[in-house]
């Protein structure tokens, strides 16, 4: 192959690389080890892994589920190894029908018409539904609360800031944690898209259907995103309520924390705006021979379509975290998800009264919660938090100040269905020691 390309030896493949910033010598790999050998190294790696040991009580957007092992089961098989798009339907009947599965569950979680292929992460998600309330309405303005996840907030700036729509964010009421009524009063005439967290960043459940009939009035859409979507199971769903558009992160469905990623994210709207929404969608087909079969239905991407009528640049679907979270809901079923949610909500409420009668903490929110709650401690919660987790290996939440400063003793405290009762007794106990 060199002699064809008229070259000597493989390094001169290299000759545009200046040689100051080629490696001068071999790489530094160690030997070859034995199969025994090897899995013992990999455990001496993982016991260098203390949180994967610890008690966590840590949520904000992550949440930790119990996860079935036929999810990883199923996702190890050969006919899923390719998370390529299938293009092509007559050799990809298996990805497209589980795709197809994936949308029906999500619509019926969210209570809405049509569901898409699934997106890059919740906040991914939420930007999209912005740009898309901006193209159903022709108007430019989006409303959200500061009671929304942060990030989620950054990532919606990200993308408005270069397609012309203002986002207003408006502050939340400091003595429920709920931003629906300052929300409702925020939209006018020239609102997009108003824009509510429920559970929001606090755990504070809003009024959606309150919301849903002030965006209406003025014309506006209403896009609810949801980090914990395993509220879906217990909560009115939000398409019930009268929400447009529904967005969420998918990872609590059978996802593993996996240190941020990859993730999923669910897009859900009304059939009206089927051609608005972003990504692609997986439809029914019949053969000549009228024989069931699945094929991609819609994609309203550049690549597929004119460039200026395109909704979206996203280029994929989270293929296979969508069919953790297929497996995962088939596996669970109604009732299963119905129940992880409801052992959710009553051992966190459990929890915050618990917490609430140690001295010198106290809970600053009123709202309804589902599994977060703000807890305000006696110091700053930085500080708190890492004793407890220095002393007692435990990880206690989140620091609110790294997102808000003015809310040094605040921190946020997720319970999940994995929480035992005497996990939860030992925090509080340890609370009121540390």
């Amino acid at each position: 192959m060199l002699e064809a390309i008229g070259l000597r030896s493989p390094e001169d493949l290299f000759d545009s690389i200046p040689q100051d910033l080629r490696l001068q010598r071999p790489l530094n790999t160690p030997a070859a080890l034995s199969e025994i050998e090897l899995l013992e190294r990999f455990e001496q790696m993982a016991a260098r892994n203390p949180a994967a040991r610890r008690v966590s009580f840590m949520g904000g957007g992550a949440y930790s589920h119990y996860i079935p092992t036929i999810v990883d089961h199923l996702l190890s098989r050969s006919e899923f190894f390719t998370a390529y798009t299938p293009y092509q339907p007559e050799i990809s009947q298996g990805t497209l029908q589980t795709i197809f599965e994936f949308q029906t569950l999500v619509c019926q979680l969210t209570g809405l018409e049509v569901a898409n292929a699934s997106m890059y992460d919740g906040s991914t998600a939420l930007a999209e539904a912005v740009l898309m309330a901006e193209r159903v309405t022709k108007r430019s303005k989006a409303i959200a609360s500061t009671a929304a996840h942060p990030q989620y907030l950054e990532v919606v700036r990200t993308y408005v800031q270069h397609a012309g729509i203002h986002l207003e964010v408006v502050p939340f009421d400091e003595r429920t944690g709920q931003s629906w009524k300052l929300l409702a009063e925020a939209v006018d005439n020239e609102t997009a898209a108003l824009v509510v967290q429920s559970p929001n960043f606090f755990g504070c459940i809003e009024d959606v259907s309150a919301l849903a009939d002030a965006a209406h009035a003025k014309g506006a859409l209403l896009v609810v995103v949801i980090t914990e979507a395993m509220s879906l199971g217990l909560l009115k769903s939000p398409g019930a309520c009268g929400a447009d558009i529904v967005v969420a992160e998918g990872q609590s469905f059978g996802v593993p924390l996996s240190f941020g990623g990859p993730y999923l994210g669910l897009f859900a709207t009304r059939e009206k705006y089927a051609r608005q929404i972003p990504g692609r969608l997986v439809g029914e087909a019949y053969d000549k021979q009228g024989r069931r079969g699945f094929v991609l239905t819609l994609a309203t991407r550049e690549q597929h379509i004119r460039r200026e009528k395109a909704t979206s640049n996203i280029c994929t679907n989270e293929g296979l975290i969508a069919l953790a979270a297929t497996v995962y809901l088939e596996t669970m079923g109604r009732r299963g998800v119905q129940e992880a949610a409801y052992q959710c909500a009553q051992k966190a409420a459990y929890a915050a009264r618990a917490i609430a009668k140690v001295k010198g903490y106290s809970l600053p929110f009123s709202g309804p919660c589902f599994n977060e709650f703000v807890v305000r401690g006696p110091t700053k919660a930085v500080e708190l938090l890492a004793r407890l987790g220095k002393e007692k290996e435990i990880d206690g939440g989140i620091a609110l100040s790294q997102f808000m400063p003015d809310r040094p003793n605040d921190f946020l405290v997720c319970v999940t269905e994995t929480n035992s009762r005497a996990q939860i007794d030992s925090l509080v106990e340890d609370l009121s020691t540390i």
